[in-house]
């Protein structure tokens, strides 16, 4: 059996902050004698990660997302706990660690500003100590997917930001590491770019095997591209599992809306499916519309066609729509009321 990619255990990271006295009094005893007070980011949080899985790391601004990443990327030191990165410790083992991965930072740039991208890939080539042979073929490669053809010459600078991304993800994967560190990758950039960088994440995974875990606030990068989400909140992980049982076990049932031909009553299709568990209601956005109601069956054993079979008795059915659970709304609910 293969070492995962990530092995964490008990990993806690715990910072040291300034806590300001009040008023003008305050401050110039702060001068003098400043007041610190412990804040933990990340608690005792447990991670496995496989080779070749895409992992989405999600969670709330303050979560303990990006101090995790730090920390696996050997940036920062653990307050206590283990961490293991494809055979490495990564604050001991920098040197030989990053020889074996990427990172994109979506807001931090490693291309140098006033340099044509090409002269800052060759200046990385350098820094990963890449043959030249096989820095070419991988630059040939980078660029025909990435469609960077006409951005090698262009100073950084005059860059669009989706050009600079594709240009920083390209950067991050001239040396071909086994692990991708992505945080934010697509903040900010239009549809269109955001569609061509996960079809190229996903290629990347599926020819080359690249790990890749992903933070993001973007929940539709998460089911373009994850197999597994960890959740985490006020730095401890509240779930780990597959996008599906996410859905399953917060989404609340399935849902059916039904168009109906003539206007019927909540109390009557209720009625006709008593016993189903079965739970009607009219949609927010058609509170007026009679003909339009919702179902949600919270028995994953029950048959829709059971369901319409009984109200089609009540009123013709002019129209029904599947409803699948909206990950952000889902998300979004578990962070409000909790787990």
């Amino acid at each position: 059996m293969s070492k995962p990619a990530i092995r964490v255990e008990q990993l806690k990271k715990e910072f040291r902050v300034t806590k300001p006295r009040e008023g003008l009094r305050g401050a110039v005893i702060d001068l003098f004698n400043r007041r610190e007070q412990s804040v933990v980011a990340v608690h005792d949080i447990d991670l496995l990660i496989p080779q070749g899985e895409i992992c989405g790391y999600i969670g709330e601004n303050g979560a303990g997302k990006s101090t995790t990443i730090k920390m696996l990327c050997g940036i920062l030191v653990p307050t206590s706990g283990t961490i293991e990165v494809n055979g490495y410790v990564p604050f001991k083992d920098r040197e030989k660690f990053v020889q074996e991965i990427g990172v994109v930072f979506g807001q931090r740039s490693q291309l140098w500003w006033d340099l044509g991208v090409i002269e800052s890939f060759r200046l990385l080539r350098k820094v990963y100590r890449v043959g030249e042979n096989d820095f070419q073929k991988r630059l040939n490669e980078l660029v025909d997917r990435l469609a960077l053809g006409d951005l090698l010459n262009r100073p950084v600078r005059k860059l669009s930001l989706g050009q600079r991304m594709r240009c920083e993800l390209a950067a991050s994967l001239l040396h071909q590491p086994k692990i991708l560190f992505l945080d934010e990758p697509t903040i900010g950039l239009d549809i269109l770019v955001k569609s061509s960088i996960r079809s190229f994440l996903m290629e990347m995974n599926r020819e080359h095997g690249t790990t890749i875990m992903l933070t993001t606030h973007d929940l539709q990068d998460i089911e373009a591209l994850c197999s597994r989400v960890v959740m985490l909140d006020e730095g401890k992980i509240i779930y780990d599992g597959s996008l599906d049982q996410l859905k399953e076990q917060f989404g609340g049932g399935r849902s059916v809306q039904v168009q109906f031909e003539h206007n019927t009553l909540v109390e009557n299709v209720f009625e006709s499916t008593s016993g189903l568990s079965a739970t009607w209601s009219k949609p927010e956005a058609q509170l007026d519309d009679g003909k339009t109601l919702r179902v949600t069956l919270d028995d994953v054993n029950v048959p829709i066609s059971e369901i319409l079979e009984r109200v089609v008795k009540l009123a013709g059915i002019r129209d029904i729509a599947i409803l699948e659970p909206n990950t952000e709304d889902i998300v979004r609910e578990i962070y409000r009321k909790g787990v």
